[in-house]
């Protein structure tokens, strides 16, 4: 089962695995196929932090990610 770090960076996070680029679009966070926004606000991003700027519910994130088969570290 993959682990996902929630305390990683989303440019890291994606750069080590392309299939949260994926899921994060699915889920809402549609600016995160743009290279730029990747590149700038992902390298010190986090999804919690992305979460609450964007008002989702990090519990609805947190059970897509284990839906997917996902383990989360916090």
């Amino acid at each position: 089962m993959p682990t996902i770090d929630f305390t990683k960076t989303v440019y890291d996070l994606c750069k080590d695995n392309e299939e949260i680029v994926k899921i994060m679009e699915e889920i809402g966070f549609k600016e995160i196929t743009k290279p730029n926004m990747l590149n700038t606000m992902g390298r010190y991003m986090t999804i919690p932090k992305g979460a609450k700027m964007k008002g989702f519910n990090i519990d609805d994130i947190k059970n897509e990610f284990i839906k997917r088969g996902y383990e989360i570290k916090e």
